[in-house]
């Protein structure tokens, strides 16, 4: 049982002392400035008394000296003045400056003269009485407390943090409050203010993340301010279930609840998403299991899925509510390769309804591709399957489609920059701040922090999206957690099965598609969730796939598809094929083609970087490799993996701002 720590009332304390040293406490509060005439008034008499008898040109230099030090003094209270407006500033430095104008004049001509004496009667008096004033009204307005919690809160923490800014409350909840801030016009912006906010946090005494902040998008003088409670986001929130099951892929998702508590609507319809986040920063579990646990509810929505890294692991629970399942490199390159042959198919039919993007009821079949661990799919794919597949990312939003990549660092040798260009931002736990400016859109840059919480929060992460309010970009999330145990902790277990049941509950085959999406789709019951079936996995691949292998052709699907040369030439299956000159042969003929092993291939990769090295080349890019995979036995995807090992190991020095390699001494492994 907690302790709770007892105050001790003295016995002999009344009631009625109480409301007198209540009142005594008041009446000190207004004492200040009658004490400050007072001292006013004494110091007039002491240098009127002791200048006096000195002759006039000392007592000319003395006043000059007076005057400068009246100045200073109003200039000194001015910056130091900690008033809240502007009207609070200019009086606090106008009544040092005229009980320092009096002074001189009494210094000179005496304090109790006609004029001075006067002076400091009905002037001072009226002065003590403004400062009264405003401290009456502060008092009434700031032990409220509640009358505006926000101009509270920046009027104590931005003060201290060096920001001279009025906050005013626009909505407040149990759990958050919202308002705007007035900034210092034409000396401050929204960025000003959000730099600030750790500062302020601290002036204040709040967690870190307290506050978050936005533009005003109607005054460029104002921010936008949102306070909350990170600390309730601490424990895992269990899944409430589907927010609309049925309904369309056009309405949001709600996929988790924003650090106060309201949930998160998320719009996924339009434009495509990267996730990223390190290990066991819940991006796959999270992010991932939340999407598609509200997508595979959805009437008019195909999921489209390859995992070539970690099989039916991840999405192996999701299966049977999955429209094509792919976990070998054979089975993902065709996936997207049909995917991306009935794009323009799709296009047409929108164009032939008059329509410039897909909708609701237009008759197609929504496809969200998702591509997790997406590094190692775009690894495996030919240089012409690269280009189909940027080409189809680009074209694929108006055909009624949208791509997920999820993968843990999406620096450009695992993402393209074509594509990252393209993606809206979900950022999860990572390592440090490096990394999370690969996750972060340009406008959450200065104000988020994803690497506090590493991987020790699974499940938080940000969100930028165009369905995403402005306010909300900068404010922590997280997502909810399938499979608690009767603890409240995430339980690995449970967490399956309840994805398990949930998916038997929308099987894929129970959905009516459209016809291109029924031609690509490959059905699957979901058994065999944890190991990846034998031969593939469903879809048109067979066998596991050699790593090394990166550059296997569908060679029938490659002539089936090459535009015909000669169309005016017809011929039927009896028609006699005339032998066809082939010219005399050669003189040479080329090598044999040769399988080389990993360490072959490593050997003649080093070989190639010494030669590099000797010629006096101190850096290098990929493309200067190219002779490497035109003339043996190795793929520019293999080359790029061996290069990031050569880098972790050492050997090598990576440079993302130029995108170049570089050799710190001749590569010798």
């Amino acid at each position: 049982m907690a302790r709770t720590k007892e105050i001790a009332v003295p016995e002999a304390e009344s009631s009625w002392e109480r409301v007198k040293a209540r009142e005594v406490s008041k009446l000190l509060l207004l004492a200040p400035p009658w004490v400050l005439l007072v001292l006013t008034f004494g110091l007039g008499c002491a240098l009127h008394v002791i200048l006096r008898s000195d002759e006039p040109g000392v007592i000319a230099w003395t006043a000059a000296l007076q005057t400068a030090c009246v100045i200073a003094l109003a200039a000194w209270t001015w910056t130091q003045s900690h008033a809240r407006s502007a009207v609070g500033r200019w009086h606090s430095t106008l009544g040092v400056a005229a009980a320092g104008a009096w002074v001189i004049l009494a210094t000179i001509h005496g304090p109790a003269t006609v004029v001075t004496g006067r002076i400091i009667v009905v002037g001072g008096i009226t002065l003590a009485l403004s400062f009264n004033i405003r401290s009456i009204v502060r008092r009434k307005l700031e032990p409220s407390q509640l009358a505006d919690p926000l101009s509270l809160l920046f009027g104590k923490g931005a003060e201290r943090a060096g920001l001279h800014v009025e906050a005013r409350t626009v909505r407040a909840t149990e759990h958050k409050v919202e308002g705007e801030v007035q900034l210092d016009e034409g000396r401050q912006v929204a960025d000003d203010l959000a730099k600030k906010v750790p500062y302020i946090e601290s002036g204040i005494g709040l967690p870190p993340g307290s506050i978050q902040t936005s533009v005003d998008p109607d005054d460029a003088s104002k921010a936008k301010v949102t306070v909350s409670d990170p600390r309730v986001m601490k424990r895992p929130i269990p899944w409430p279930g589907p927010s609309r099951p049925g309904g369309s892929v056009a309405d949001p998702i709600r996929i988790g609840l924003w650090q106060d508590l309201d949930p998160v609507e998320y719009g996924i319809v339009g434009h495509h998403l990267q996730i990223m986040g390190m290990t066991g920063s819940g991006k796959s579990i999270g992010g991932a299991w939340n999407m598609l646990g509200e997508l595979i509810t959805r009437r008019d929505v195909a999921v489209f899925a390859a995992d070539i890294t970690k099989g039916r692991q991840t999405l192996g629970p999701l299966a049977a509510a999955l429209h094509r399942f792919e976990t070998t490199k054979e089975g993902a390159r065709a996936m997207l390769r049909e995917l991306a042959e009935r794009v323009q198919q799709r296009t047409d039919y929108l164009a032939s309804k008059g329509l410039q993007k897909w909708v609701e009821g237009c008759g197609l079949t929504y496809w969200v591709i998702w591509l997790e661990e997406c590094p190692d799919i775009l690894d495996a794919l030919s240089d012409r399957e690269m280009e189909a597949f940027l080409s189809m990312l680009k074209a694929v939003r108006s055909a009624g489609g949208t791509v997920v990549l999820s993968l843990q660092r999406s620096d450009y040798t695992q993402m393209p920059t074509i594509a990252r260009g393209q993606l809206a931002q979900m950022c999860f736990g990572v390592a440090n701040g490096h990394d999370a400016s690969f996750g972060l859109s340009e406008r959450q840059q200065d104000a988020c922090t994803p690497e506090r919480w590493m991987n020790a929060q699974p499940g938080m992460a940000y969100l930028d999206a165009p369905t995403i309010p402005e306010t909300r970009v900068t404010m922590p999330l997280r997502t909810y957690a399938w499979g608690l145990d009767d603890e409240g902790a995430f339980s690995d277990e449970r967490a399956s099965s309840a994805m398990r049941e949930h998916a038997a509950q929308w099987p894929a085959s129970a959905k009516s598609v459209d016809e291109w999406t029924a031609e690509v789709a490959r059905l699957d019951d979901g058994a065999g969730d944890g190991t990846a079936p034998p031969g593939g996995s469903g879809g048109d691949g067979q066998g596991d796939g050699d790593e090394d292998d990166d550059d296997v052709r569908n060679v029938a699907a490659e002539y089936l598809t090459t535009d015909d040369p000669d169309p005016t030439i017809q011929a039927s299956l009896d028609d006699e094929i005339p032998d066809i000159d082939e010219g005399e042969p050669p003189l040479t003929f080329a090598p044999p083609e040769r399988a080389m092993t990993p360490e072959q291939r490593g050997a003649a990769l080093v070989a190639h970087l010494q030669a590099l090295y000797d010629e006096g080349r101190r850096e290098f890019s990929t493309a200067d490799l190219r002779p490497l995979w035109e003339t043996l036995d190795m793929t520019r995807q293999w080359a790029q993996k061996a290069l990031r090992k050569l880098v972790e190991a050492g050997v090598l020095r990576r440079d993302d701002e130029r995108f170049v390699y570089l050799m710190p001494s001749r590569p010798d492994v």
